[in-house]
């Protein structure tokens, strides 16, 4: 059995996925395919639309590209949603997180979900990989099936709001620390 090579960094999405238009559900398993290239694959097909992210921890490299979509008006409201034992990582870009995310959320999570939002589409993408670049193997769910989204936005909603603190940067809410 032979293996394809590792695909590079900004590998065409196209040539791994169909459009949200041709098939409700795909799944994608192997190199190449990263959750800032995948949003941005996604919201073209999509119109400007709300999105909500969670993750393990974030990168710089994301939250830029978030920025920049967001700049664009390609991002409506968002909210975000990391991990507390990752936050001395991801709070040093908290300044960067507070000005992408309209929301950022720090809690007990693992997940890695990207939903995404507007009239006239919903879309949910599960997959094993944190907003980051590396070369392993990573998989990817995304499905356009209104239940899914409804199920995974009222979960995501609950943790956020029972479950997690919110990071306020700028009055320093949100912040725990062992001192």
């Amino acid at each position: 059995m032979s293996y394809p090579e590792t695909m590079p960094r900004g590998k065409d999405i196209a040539g791994l996925l169909l459009p949200l238009s041709l098939v409700p559900t795909q799944a994608y398993f192997g190199h190449g395919l990263h959750t800032l290239g995948l949003l941005r694959w996604l919201l073209p097909q999509t119109g400007r639309a709300d999105v909500w992210v969670s993750s393990f921890s974030t990168s710089e490299a994301f939250l830029n590209g978030c920025f920049i979509l967001k700049l664009k008006g390609a991002i409506g409201r968002s909210c975000l949603l990391l991990d507390q034992r990752a936050a001395r990582k991801t709070l040093r870009l908290g300044m960067l997180m507070q000005g992408v995310f309209d929301h950022v959320f720090l809690g007990m999570n693992h997940s890695k979900l990207l939903l995404i939002r507007n009239d006239s589409v919903c879309v949910s993408v599960v997959t094993s990989q944190n907003q980051t670049y590396g070369g392993r193997a990573e998989s990817t769910i995304l499905t356009t099936e209104p239940q899914v989204f409804s199920a995974l936005h009222a979960q995501f909603d609950d943790i956020c709001l029972n479950a997690s603190n919110e990071l306020d940067i700028w009055h320093g809410k949100g912040i725990i620390t062992e001192d």
